[in-house]
This record gives structure tokens, C-alpha cells and sequence, in this order.
């Protein structure tokens, strides 16, 4: 190897472990669809505290309906549906945009999409201004086969965040390969 050769070899092998460096605790939290760490699932029972940053038993705990809120999506996103559900249901205030819109997600995830199209709508009434649940209540439309609903909530996201949001380009992913969803 010249010693030209080298050095690139060099360069670039450092330019990757810095890229990895730099990325490693983005992987090592696990990522949801806004960009930024999920927060952590527990066994279950338990409810992750983000004040105490560790897991607590559910029944007794001082855990605000945010904290539980953000729980039950982790759950959902872990693949943990029927968890997901139990915990929105532990909710004082079960009547929010986001448990609305969890709840839909977590319901559709088990197969019973008209229900979680039934929680997406009633969440876009509280907040027509959330591009995350017109993301969903698209996907589900996909899946109901209903196209031209799916580029109604695309054409909506797109006023909210453009087309570079996240919400926009899975939605536009999902219509254009429904098995993605």
C-alpha cells in the first residue's frame, strides 16, 4: 500500500468511527418517529418514571398521564398492543390528541383498523394541527384501500410541515407501498 493510499485509508476509517461515535447513543436509546429517543419499555407491571429514569411498578406510582402517554407509545412501537392499550387506560385524562391517537395506532397495529380510524378522528378534532395522527389515519386509510383519503391527510400534513417532516415522507411511503405499512 503507497503511503498516499494510507493515509486515505486512514482518513476514512476515522471519519466512520467518528460517524459511529457520534450516532452510538441515538441506537443504543432507540429512536421513535419524531427523530428523538423513546422512552424505555419495563417488564410487565411496570411503567417507565422519566423523573427517577427507571422503571416502577404501575400500580401505586406517581406518574404523571404525559410520562404514561409516552409509555404507552413506546409500548406500541415495541410491538406490545394489548400493554399499550392497559396503560392509556390507567389514564386520568384519557380524552387527549396523543392517547387518542396511541390508542388508534395500538388498535389498528391489531388488525381492528375501523376502531383506530374511529381514535384518529376524534384525536384530529382536538388537534387538526397534529401531523403525527394524519400520518396514522392515513396508513390506516391505505389499508382500508381508500387512496384518495390517504393524499387528503398527505395534502394536510404537507401544509403543516412541508415535505421533509417525517410524517410526510412515511405517509407518502406507505401510499406509494402499502407494504411498508
Amino acid at each position: 500500500m503507497t503511503s498516499a493510499t494510507s493515509r486515505i485509508a486512514s482518513v476514512l476509517i476515522s471519519g466512520a468511527i467518528a460517524a459511529f461515535a457520534f450516532a452510538a447513543p441515538a441506537f443504543a436509546a432507540g429512536g421513535d418517529d419524531s427523530g428523538g429517543a423513546t422512552t424505555p419499555t419495563c417488564k410487565k407491571g411496570e411503567v417507565y418514571d422519566k423523573k427517577t429514569q427507571k422503571c416502577v411498578k404501575q400500580s401505586g406510582a406517581n406518574i404523571t398521564d404525559e410520562n404514561r402517554t409516552e409509555y404507552a407509545y413506546s409500548l406500541a412501537k415495541a410491538g406490545r398492543y394489548d400493554e399499550a392499550l392497559a396503560m392509556l387506560d390507567t389514564l386520568k385524562d384519557q380524552n387527549t390528541a396523543e392517547a387518542l391517537n396511541y390508542r388508534g395506532y395500538a388498535t389498528r397495529k391489531l388488525g381492528r383498523t375501523d376502531e383506530g380510524i374511529g381514535y384518529y378522528l376524534k384525536s384530529v378534532q382536538l388537534d387538526p394541527q397534529y401531523a403525527k395522527v394524519r400520518e396514522y389515519l392515513g396508513e390506516a386509510y391505505v389499508i382500508k384501500g381508500r387512496i384518495d383519503l390517504a393524499k387528503d391527510q398527505l395534502g394536510t400534513i404537507k401544509t403543516l410541515c412541508g415535505t421533509s417532516c417525517e410524517e410526510y415522507r412515511d405517509l407518502n411511503e406507505a401510499i406509494t407501498d402499502p407494504s411498508k405499512i
